[in-house]
């Protein structure tokens, strides 16, 4: 039973021990109330612990650890799915389901575009930084990097974006609704602010955050879009394993090697299962949370690992490109949420 080793249980056990205390700390009130999720302190701690540890160290969980970046994101993703119903989809209309499309779409072939054409970033970093914009955060990251064999250092790199840009919306979000109320741009309802925030915001625990920091029912509605949002993941990833099966870049040597056999995301199609289940409300309360806190786990897990193997010098050595590109995406959120929530203003 090789794959059960010494290493194998080793890089497991101090992945999951690392995983739980990133938990424990995301809820201190501090971290809280500047949105900063579990995932995204997993990743950090990861990163600084995984740069610090000796050689040594690193080679005895070297095996658990590549099986739990692996194992550990794709059940993450799949359990994902109990966060999100389908009854999430009507309960906000045509006009929510519409806008979020819209900036999925747009925001994401725009980041691949540029980053690749304008930025001259490698395509998978390009496409990792428009998912994180478009999608939902470090999830939708995690979820389209081994749909395109993405490096470990891309990814870094794309969920570090997510911090800065996500960290950002806290601050910003709040005054701009002001104003946009203040100069009649939309009159201020919460499934109008609601739908602003979870449109073009990364992260759940952001959205929550700015939610919270205007109204409670502001805060449900936004939390609503942004959840019809990533139950968008499943589709969108189907939709980048196509894109990067007919439009294959000819400088991706290992893809163009393997050209004729397309990854397909499995658990793609679990999280949409897992999805359908969690909309029939079959499960108890207590069943549902504990799947729930298992998912947080198993991602956390998963953001760890990943941060153990990846390298602040090749951080650094990507420069100030991937930012700029962000900073595109950032700005071409806002300005698409800004234009919905103005043209739907009057069916409000």
């Amino acid at each position: 039973m090789a794959y059960f080793d010494k290493k194998m249980i080793l890089g497991w056990t101090a992945m999951v021990a690392i995983a739980v205390a990133c938990l424990w700390a995301s809820q201190w009130s501090w971290l809280q109330s500047h949105g900063v999720s579990a995932l995204i302190l997993a990743i950090v701690v990861g990163i600084v612990l995984g740069n610090v540890t000796s050689t040594r160290v690193q080679q005895r969980l070297d095996t658990g650890i590549a099986s739990a970046k692996h194992h550990a994101l794709r059940w993450g993703i799949i359990l994902y799915g109990f966060n999100i119903t389908f009854q999430d989809v009507f309960s906000i209309g045509w006009a929510g389901v519409a806008t979020d499309v819209v900036v999925i779409l747009t925001v994401f072939f725009t980041g691949l575009l540029l980053g690749t054409r304008v930025f001259k970033l490698d395509t998978n970093e390009a496409a990792l930084i428009g998912a994180g914009s478009a999608v939902c955060g470090a999830a939708a990251v995690l979820a389209t990097a081994p749909v395109i064999k993405a490096k470990s250092e891309h990814i870094a790199v794309a969920v570090a974006t997510v911090v800065v840009f996500g960290t950002l919306s806290i601050f910003l979000y709040p005054v701009l609704l002001q104003q946009m109320v203040a100069q009649s741009w939309i009159d201020g309802q919460p499934v109008l602010q609601g739908l602003f925030i979870g449109s073009s915001v990364h992260e759940v625990a952001q959205v929550v955050a700015i939610g919270k920091a205007i109204d409670p029912h502001t805060a449900q509605m936004a939390v609503i879009v942004k959840m019809v949002r990533v139950m968008m993941l499943a589709p969108f990833l189907m939709l980048v394993m196509w894109v990067f099966a007919r439009f294959l870049p000819s400088t991706n040597q290992q893809a163009a090697s393997s050209k004729t056999g397309i990854t397909i995301p499995w658990f793609a199609f679990g999280f949409i299962a897992v999805a359908g289940l969690n909309s029939l409300h079959l499960l108890p309360a207590a069943l549902l949370h504990g799947l729930q806190a298992l998912d947080v786990l198993l991602l956390c897990t998963a953001m760890v690992a990943l941060g153990f193997t990846t390298q602040i010098s090749v951080i650094r050595k990507a420069g100030i490109k991937p930012m700029l590109l962000a900073t595109v995406l950032f700005v071409l959120l806002l300005s698409l949420s800004s234009l919905s929530v103005y043209l739907l203003n009057p069916y409000y």
